[in-house]
């Protein structure tokens, strides 16, 4: 007989937590054959991740609204659980579902709990703003029902465990798992017109465009024009881009390239010269961790997301990111190839229970009772 497995993820339709559920479906596709395991998945629509030997129940309805998607965590999938009995409920989406299951886990991948919000992100996106007051207690909902709670880093473990007076020993750290990314080997050219720096990244408040806007605004004051930053923004994505477009789109320095695929996003890591990842709120910095194996310069927000995630860097220089003038001297510093302030990061030790893989994750989920 087999021993079912229930993915509970209806939420996860874009952006980095639609990328969690794809490569946990997908490694749960060849998992499931080879250990006897029967996986059924709640999803938005089964388009957004397909993958064999998945059972897929779609849920689109969940979205909805706010209403629907309480209904659905606390009383459809109740019904759900009875019905399938499950031996493991796996929620990919932070909330702690009234589920029946011998051992049950969520994945909590949203640092919002830990995020002051500013008035003006009031503005920008009032729903991010009232989300993020009251996350905390969504998070808090039946958490310790939860035999496992997953995150990705380690100083998340510790937020957790300190919020929610939560076991440690119940919190598993799962690195996410980064591809490997094709490096062109290419020669430069010692004088280049541009020095280019890049940001990647969807236009939200908690992302901190206006940081760089504010060092570039800096630097052409000093007639300093010898670089160029590309952003992934139009600026009208939303509301929060069209103030970014508005007040800064005379800054000759500054590329609104708007958003790219993630094959166009590795190609520009080939070309570019610096990344820049201000972001206030992570719970990893996937753009970072990409771009270690790059060799590349590094200016990356001074929290504590940013120095795992860093881990292994060669050379980078942190900053504080409210401090555009900060910024604007490390940027200037790796324009004259001056990199006294860069420097490599150190790896962090994860203690356990830790997994590098969704494998070895499972293992755990479904093994281990320690």
């Amino acid at each position: 007989m087999k021993t079912k497995i229930v993915i509970s993820a209806v939420n996860l339709v874009e952006g980095g937590p639609l990328t969690i559920l794809r490569s946990c479906l997908k490694a749960l596709s060849d998992y499931s054959v080879n250990n006897n395991i029967e996986v059924l998945a709640l999803v938005h629509k089964k388009d957004l991740c397909s993958f064999p030997n998945i059972i897929y129940i779609e849920v689109p309805w969940a979205k909805n609204n706010w209403i629907c998607r309480v209904f659905c965590e606390y009383f459809y999938f109740k019904k759900i659980s009875r019905k399938i009995k499950p031996y493991l409920w796996l929620s990919l989406h932070d909330i702690s579902p009234n589920v029946k299951a011998v051992k049950r886990a969520v994945y909590c991948h949203n640092p919002t709990p830990f995020y002051t919000p500013k008035i003006s992100d009031l503005w920008c996106n009032y729903k991010e703003f009232f989300f993020s007051l009251f996350y905390r207690y969504l998070y808090q909902i039946n958490i310790h029902r939860n035999d496992f709670i997953i995150v990705q880093q380690n100083w998340l473990r510790e937020a957790f465990s300190n919020m929610f007076s939560l076991d440690k020993k119940k919190i598993i750290v799962a690195i996410p798992e980064c591809q490997n990314l094709q490096i062109e080997n290419k020669k430069e050219s010692t004088l280049k017109e541009k020095y280019t720096f890049f940001f990647p990244a969807y236009p939200r408040s908690f992302k901190n465009f206006e940081v760089i806007c504010k060092a570039c605004r800096i630097l052409e004051k000093e007639n300093n024009n010898r670089y160029n930053v590309v952003l992934t923004l139009k600026g009208n994505e939303n509301r929060y881009a069209k103030l970014l477009y508005k007040q800064y789109s005379s800054l000759k320095t500054i590329t609104f390239g708007g958003l790219l695929s993630y094959e166009e996003v590795c190609e520009k890591y080939n070309r570019i010269d610096c990344l820049i990842f201000p972001s206030k709120l992570e719970t990893w910095g996937l753009p970072v961790s990409e771009f270690v194996s790059f060799d590349k310069p590094m200016l990356i927000a001074d929290l504590p997301y940013a120095h795992e995630t860093a881990a292994g860097a060669k050379s980078v220089a942190f900053f504080n990111p409210d401090d555009p003038k900060m910024l604007a001297d490390r940027m200037r510093e790796a324009m004259n190839n001056n990199m006294l302030k860069f420097s490599s990061v150190p790896l962090v030790n994860i203690e356990l229970p830790n997994a590098n893989s969704w494998e070895m994750l499972f293992d755990k989920l479904l093994v281990d009772n320690d």
